[in-house]
């Protein structure tokens, strides 16, 4: 009786935690950071001795795709990729504008809103909220209002 349990219900039981685990892991999870400062390098690989690839100013987000100790191997909106030390960023708060034209800033948010900006691509903002597909952000002129998701990276 007990080697029946053992062989009909302990595989299903271990399949259960593994997909659990596997679910509930990190790699699932896509991490965003923003950069702390202005002037802030961007290397071709994880240390000082690399070449610089850019130089990002405060706020700008990226994707963190790989860590390799107090480094970071980011992605960004542009699909550009580098590493970045870890102190250089906090988590993520920021979005950029990711449109082929300029985009509507609304009141409200929906399209039959009044339009208060119009936001070039590549114009970094602080995300306030997300309601439905809008988000609510500031521009760093203090200048707040909604802009639909699809037109925003991350």
């Amino acid at each position: 009786m007990r080697s029946s349990f053992f062989s009909s219900v302990f595989p299903r039981l271990l399949a259960g935690a593994s997909l659990l685990l596997l679910c509930s892991s990190p790699l699932f999870a896509a991490e965003y950071v923003s950069v702390k400062n202005d002037g802030v390098n961007v290397r071709t690989g994880p240390g000082t001795d690399h070449q610089i690839a850019m130089e990002l100013f405060a706020g700008y987000p990226l994707q963190v795709v790989e860590k390799q100790g107090d480094w970071l191997k980011i992605v960004d909106f542009e699909k550009d990729t580098g590493w970045i030390y870890a102190s250089l960023v906090e988590n993520g708060s920021t979005v950029i504008i990711n449109a082929a034209s300029n985009v509507n800033m609304r009141a409200e948010p929906t399209t039959s809103s009044q339009v208060i900006a119009s936001v070039e691509r590549g114009v970094v903002m602080t995300r306030l909220e997300k309601k439905g597909e809008w988000s609510k952000l500031r521009h760093a002129s203090g200048t707040v209002g909604w802009i639909h998701n699809s037109l925003l990276w991350p």
